[in-house]
């Protein structure tokens, strides 16, 4: 059960943002239910997060490996949850699914995407990113790519931290 009450959709201070988030994406997620307590941060929120998830030049595969290593890493299911069916959607395979928790002894992940989640890995556990790693991504990534695959891996560990603090689940009740 969430910390706090999820918020009224349908307040009149809200209710726009929620008819488009529902336009877009068909109904309104516990997080966004919760976001909605602050309607500049919903809407900033859906904003960067669309940008992440639909306008970057980085594959979707490889968007959603970052994001359910994050989830992994920081323990958040609920991230997990949402987006297993998009990875396996954007072509991810099960098997990988299955080896990202262990994926440095696994040998379903080519170079790319080693490094990548080398560099998620490190983003999320402590920060700085020594050169070495970084030096992988950037010997095989362009400049643009670079730029998007760190705003993911930041972003999905700001979501995580969010549903993770406010203990937002996907059964709990709206």
């Amino acid at each position: 059960m969430a910390r706090i009450p999820y918020a009224d959709y349908n307040h009149p201070s809200v209710k726009e943002l929620s008819d488009r988030i529902i336009a877009e994406r068909g109904s309104i997620l516990h997080l966004y239910q919760m976001l909605m307590h602050s309607g500049p941060i919903a809407e900033g929120w859906l904003k960067y997060l669309t940008a992440i998830r639909q306008k970057t030049s980085i594959s979707g595969a490889m968007r959603e490996l970052i994001i359910m290593r994050v989830a992994l890493l920081n323990n958040a299911p609920y991230e997990a949850e949402q987006h297993a069916p998009i990875a396996l959607q954007e072509g991810v395979t099960q098997d990988k699914l299955d080896a990202l928790k262990n994926w440095p002894t696994s040998n379903v992940f080519d170079k790319n995407e080693r490094a990548i989640l080398s560099y998620t890995d490190s983003m999320t556990r402590e920060i700085q990113v020594p050169e070495s790693i970084f030096n992988e991504v950037a010997n095989i990534y362009s400049n643009e790519e670079i730029v998007e695959i760190t705003a993911t891996i930041a972003a999905y560990n700001m979501v995580s931290r969010f549903l993770e603090a406010l203990q937002i689940h996907s059964h709990d009740e709206r």
